[in-house]
């Protein structure tokens, strides 16, 4: 695997890790390469999916090649967000699903690349690391060095990628190698093709492509490799133009085509030449006139163009020194969007600039110019403006002796690798007013930036090593700052008071960092301001994701032209102030991810210009507000994850006509009560109710929301069908979760989904066959319902496209179809709890990407097929409760990734394999309970470190448990913290379907128990009924983190360790029915969480310790021992007699030294109730006075209440009690 410390490597700029054996997926560490450009894993044993981090963590990424490993899943559509990437090869692994159109925004490939940059990496004082790459283009390995800036590539071949040809790559037009062979693309080739004017290499081969072939790909004049065989192409070729320089191999196997270079003719071809000849005599002496005017025109173009060209191409390549003879220009712009290719290693050739002030080179190569550019700068005395962003400039600045630079105003040199002394430089020019270096190698802020008197703008976002003191950073200084960006760094400290005499502050981000403390309660500062208000001209406060607690400040509401804020990802708490409803400018509001309770205020609702309001995962409680539906502008509402209750009514959604995303889940009791002609004012796109009431009938509005994406419906006491006019809202659904209901009824067959939606229907009541969808989709839900009938058998060549598929807990049978197979991409198979026979089918072994496979509780029979052992990605794997026979395949050694084996409930036979402790490194359950295993314990299964549930009980198992089960290292550990046991894939921001809650049955306190969601903290040991024998195992009180030990029924000898006591997370312990002897450890008394306990039917002897936790257990627990007497058996012990004679003794000589002690302490108690009032009334005569006052008011109310208690007694005695 790859080691997760690469991740701390954040000046990275190029990581080659190609052609090697490595495996397991790409560390989440990575995204800390902040500064990477190229990345080549090609040629490993990588898997999972592309992480979908990429697009936003490889923002300087160049090359991307993840060629020929396991890679399964579908193509992020961040990958858009590599705006610099141009190289990017996916072949070879086992993607899905379409290409995604976001493609388009990879916006280094737009552009043509007629520059040659050499990718160098500088290693030493004179040393350069040269990038290069293999290129698989045209048909071969091609090695590219010197001239790899120049390549722009996309290759996606050999892999499951299915939809449409994706128009939205012919707007690359930089695009010179494109290959999306050997895939499932199915459309036209547009015309737009033509558009790729760079292309060389275009290889389409072996798809489903259609249609006639695009007479517009003639005018790809540089397209020299092409290749559209295995294709449903038809129609003639469009052979002219460059199309005239391929050979009929280019068209091969498709059929329908026709026309040169095939040796197939068009049916219309003899005709089209008959009147071809008759056209050429009657134009021909026209054409001879055209002759002597086109030679004319081709020998003056012969001229001009070479002229025209070379007077470009002086604008590329390196800047030309003589630029610097221009001693009056005042403004020069060498920059370009997207890179131009200009370049220079010298700075010299700008002192003859004298009169320059401004000067531009953005994306301008400066990476070999020496550390001295500055002093070079510092030679033009009226620059006032320097554009210096991704030069590729990097490290430390020499330091200017004399700075000149006293008409510098703006500084940009973003997205370079400068370190601080940049900074310390800046702080000695105060003309300074604009300040961007961010994304930089910044790690410190000197002294005196704060101190600049014109400063106005500051950007250091995104230097990952930046580290300060918040608090120290903006104590004091920042006179007329008005933007200032300090996110996504490594700052912390509180944010301090004295921010309130940021007088002029308009924009303040500090995301990102590891701010700690609450907010300021009072500003300080601001009766300096003009104004005498609080920040008067902050419109952004933007402070997600640190660390911040404490309430909120009632001063926010106080911040009248804020537009945005942002308070998300932190732990404040408390309630929200009513105040922020006075925000009158407000957009945007993230209160999300907090701890915030309370009701929400209602006074939110008068933000008139909100866009998007987030108040989710908090405890806020009570009820939303009415006032919420005036919000006309808002586009985004989320609430989810609360305790609010109460009725939603129309009222509350009246003027939201601008609403596209609204998520109300998991809430403590939402109901939704609307006319059922209700008609929202809205048309949403994303739709979340999961865990509101909206029942019993299916919500009718539901059928005006034309527009609707995604849909949770989820545990929202619906107990219908679902209604017809639905199945035409749900082929535009790419989510859809309808689970936790009562929806009952047929579904449609085939079912109206959208492609590769994500689909759950489980935990209702529907019935019938299992339907299939029309296209196919991601995941696939309809466990626990009522389905019967067989498997579809034709549902591999239906949804080729699958990731999850599960069926479980219906009422399913006949045989597992053997299409299944053809389902490449499956991560999780899921048929427990059915009635299915027959064998394991081998096709299963195709699905090489299998994460979990749960066949348990099942009628299935036959050996455990020896082919299994290749789904080297397995992590679960359950055949529970089968008729399986046979013994455990050897090809099992190559489940590396296993972490839960349940075979528990079959009829297999053998050994259990010593192989087991070394092959599965990453075990953490093993259950294979009466199974009919035999033999003795490999002293191996100590290999096993993150074991935590081990049960072999009910097998035929005989020999010594090998004191090596001490060895089982995450037994030894106390599990204080749960962690849900889920695989599968998380894509989306709702799970419904697309993962595998792990289960198991654990035999604990006599009671068979199903863990899930509590798994991770059971630690177990079950040995019981088997033919053990030898001593109790003293090492298994070394696993101090064991909750259940049971070892009942089998020939265990010996006495029970005093160590037992070790064992403090000890729930359940079972010895019972063996051959156990001696006193039970009185260490015992000591296990306080101990709650079941048997040692019946064994040999122990003396007193029950019937102190502690041990007084909690009755009878029960010690019967069948003979030797054992004591509380709570009837039997007493020999000795309790005289002990309790003993005892009467030692109370009567206790009794006369109480006796004595008695009066000596009525004595004592009498002098000092006399003497102490006696002294303190002698030292002050006031204390004396009201000592006395006291006295005699409590002798009057003790009079008074004795007078009323004979009264009372009286008037009893006269009228009998009260009833």
């Amino acid at each position: 695997m790859i080691p997760k410390l690469l991740g701390q490597l954040q000046l990275l700029q190029s990581l080659h890790l190609n052609d090697n054996k490595l495996s397991g997926e790409l560390p989440s560490s990575f995204q800390n390469l902040s500064s990477l450009e190229l990345l080549d894993l090609s040629s490993n044993q990588l898997s999972g999916k592309v992480p979908s981090w990429i697009g936003t963590a490889f923002i300087n990424l160049v090359i991307l090649n993840l060629r020929s490993n396991v890679f399964f899943g579908r193509l992020p559509s961040r990958l858009s967000k590599l705006s610099s990437l141009h190289v990017l090869d996916l072949a070879q692994n086992n993607l899905i699903g379409k290409i995604p159109i976001t493609l388009v925004e990879l916006k280094a490939m737009a552009q043509e690349h007629n520059m040659d940059m050499y990718s160098l990496y500088h290693t030493g004082s004179s040393s350069w690391y040269e990038e290069r790459l293999i290129v698989i283009t045209k048909g071969q390995s091609l090695k590219y060095t010197r001239t790899l800036s120049l390549v722009v590539s996309i290759d996606l071949s050999d892999n499951n990628l299915s939809g449409e040809f994706p128009e939205v790559i012919t707007k690359l037009s930089g695009l010179e190698f494109l290959n999306l062979s050997m895939n499932h693309i199915i459309g036209q080739i547009p015309e737009s093709i033509s558009m790729l004017c760079q292309l060389s290499s275009l290889d389409l081969s072996s798809n489903k492509l259609s249609g006639t072939i695009s007479s517009s790909m003639s005018l790809l004049t540089f397209l020299s490799y092409l290749n559209f065989s295995n294709n449903n192409f038809f129609g003639k070729i469009p052979f002219i133009g460059q199309m005239s320089t391929f050979t009929e191999s280019a068209f091969a196997e498709n059929p329908n085509l026709c026309g040169t270079p095939l040796v197939t003719k068009c049916q219309d071809e003899d005709l089209d030449k008959r009147q071809s000849a008759l056209e050429n005599k009657i134009d021909g002496s026209y054409v001879d006139k055209w002759f002597y005017l086109s030679i004319g025109l081709g020998f003056a173009m012969g001229i001009l163009v070479p002229y025209f060209v070379l007077a470009i191409r002086r604008s590329c390549g390196v800047i030309p020194p003589n630029l610097g003879n221009l001693s009056r220009l005042q403004y020069l712009d060498l920059s370009s969007q997207y890179g131009n290719g200009l370049s220079t290693d010298n700075f010299g050739w700008m002192i003859g600039l004298i009169s320059l002030k401004h000067l531009k080179m953005n994306q301008v190569d400066l990476s070999f110019v020496r550390s001295n550019w500055v002093d070079v700068l510092n030679k033009l005395p009226f620059l006032t403006e320097l554009h210096l962003s991704d030069c590729r400039l990097s490290g430390s600045v020499s330091p200017a002796s004399v700075v000149n630079f006293t008409m510098l105003s703006v500084i940009s040199m973003s997205w370079n690798y400068l370190d601080s002394t940049i900074l310390e430089l800046l702080v000695n020019i105060s003309s300074l007013t604009f300040i961007d270096l961010s994304y930089n190698s910044l790690n410190s802020v000197p002294l005196g930036l704060n101190q600049l008197p014109n400063l106005q703008y500051l950007n250091l976002y995104g230097n990952g090593n930046l580290t300060g003191n918040c608090s120290q950073q903006l104590r004091e200084g920042w006179k007329k700052i008005e933007v200032l960006i300090l996110a996504s760094n490594n700052f912390h400290g509180s944010i301090p008071d004295s921010i309130g005499s940021f007088c002029n502050l308009k924009y303040l981000d500090l995301g990102h960092n590891n701010l700690t403390g609450s907010l300021p309660q009072f500003l300080e500062g601001m009766e300096n301001c003009s104004s005498k208000s609080y920040l008067p001209y902050l419109t952004n406060l933007i402070l997600p994701n640190n660390q911040l607690v404490g309430k909120l400040a009632e001063w926010l509401g106080l911040l009248e032209n804020l537009v945005e804020l942002d308070l998300s990802y932190n732990k404040f708490e408390g309630l929200i102030p009513a105040s922020l409803g006075a925000l009158s400018n407000l957009e945007s509001l993230k209160l999300n991810n907090n701890s915030l309770q309370g009701p929400i205020p209602a006074t939110l609702g008068s933000l008139q210009h909100l866009t998007d309001m987030w108040l989710g995962t908090n405890q806020l409680n009570g009820t939303l507000p009415d006032s919420f539906g005036q919000l006309s502008e808002l586009l985004y509402l989320e609430v989810s994850f609360n305790s609010l209750t109460g009725i939603l009514s129309a009222e509350h959604f009246s003027k939201l006509s601008k609403l596209k995303h609204l998520y109300m889940q998991s809430n403590s009791g939402f109901n939704l009560n609307v006319n059922s002609s209700w008609v929202p004012p809205f048309q949403i796109w994303d739709l979340d109710f999961g865990s509101c009431s909206l029942g019993p009938s299916f919500p009718a509005w539901l059928q005006s929301q034309k527009e609707l994406v995604s849909l949770d419906f989820s545990n929202t006491s619906i107990s219908s069908p679902i209604p017809n006019w639905f199945w035409n809202l749900s082929s535009n659904l790419d989510f859809l979760n309808l689970s936790l209901n009562h929806l009952h009824g047929q579904l449609p067959n085939p079912l109206n989904v959208s492609q590769d939606a994500l689909i759950d229907f489980s935990s209702n009541l529907f019935e019938g066959p299992i339907p299939l969808p029309t296209k196919t989709i991601e995941s696939l839900d309809f466990s626990n319902n009522n389905f019967s009938g067989p498997i579809p058998p034709s549902i591999g060549e239906s949804i080729p496209s699958l990731r999850v598929l599960s069926l479980s807990g219906n009422q399913i049978t006949g045989v597992i179809p053997a299409s299944i197979g053809d389902i490449r991409g499956l991560d999780i198979i899921h048929l427990s709890w059915n009635s299915l026979t027959g064998s394991i089918l081998l096709t299963i072994i195709n699905c090489s990407s299998l994460r979990v496979l749960d066949l348990g509780n099942n009628d299935l029979s036959g050996r455990i097929p020896e082919q299994m052992g290749q789904l080297k990605w397995l992590q679960s794997l359950h055949m529970e409760n089968n008729n399986l026979s046979g013994g455990l395949p050897l090809s099992f050694q190559n489940l590396s990734s296993l972490e839960t084996l349940d075979l528990s409930y079959n009829r297999l036979s053998g050994n259990i394999p010593t192989w087991i402790g070394a092959a599965f490194m990453g075990l953490k359950i093993l259950n294979l309970r009466s199974t009919g295993f035999s033999g003795s314990l490999p002293s191996e299964l100590s290999y096993l470190r993150s074991l935590h549930v081990l049960d072999l009980s009910q097998n035929n198992l005989t020999g010594s448990i090998p004191p090596t089960l001490g060895g089982l290292k995450a037994m030894a550990q106390e599990k204080n913290i749960n962690q849900f046991v889920l695989y599968g894939s998380f894509q989306g921001r709702r799970y419904g379907g697309q993962y595998y809650e792990e289960s198991l049955v654990v035999n604990m306190k006599g009671q068979r128990l199903e863990y899930t969601r509590t798994l991770s903290l059971v630690t177990s040991i079950d040995l019981s009924d088997n033919n053990l024998s030898g001593e109790f195992p003293e090492a298994i009180t070394e696993l101090f983190g064991l909750v259940a030990l049971n070892l009942s029924r089998n020939h265990i000898t010996g006495q029970i360790p005093e160590s037992i006591s070790r064992l403090k997370e000890l729930l359940s312990l079972d010895l019972s029915s063996n051959k156990l002897f001696g006193t039970i450890p009185s260490s015992m008394a000591s296990l306080s969480f101990l709650g079941s306990l048997n040692l019946s039917n064994n040999n122990f002897s003396g007193k029950i310790p019937f102190t502690g936790q041990m007084t909690t257990f009755d009878e029960l627990a010690f019967d069948g021992n003979p030797g054992l007497c004591g509380a709570p058996l009837v039997e007493k012990c020999q000795d309790e007699d005289s002990d309790k004679e003993h005892s009467t003794g030692t109370d009567e000589n206790d009794n006369h030294f109480i006796d004595r002690w008695f009066y000596l302490s009525v004595g004592l108690g009498f002098a000092a109730g006399i003497l102490v009032p006696y002294f303190v009334l002698v030292s002050r005569k006031s204390w004396c006075d009201a000592y006395w006052n006291i006295v005699d008011e409590i002798i009057d109310k003790t009079f008074w209440l004795r007078r009323r208690r004979r009264r009372a007694a009286t008037y009893t005695r006269s009228h009998g009690r009260p009833q």
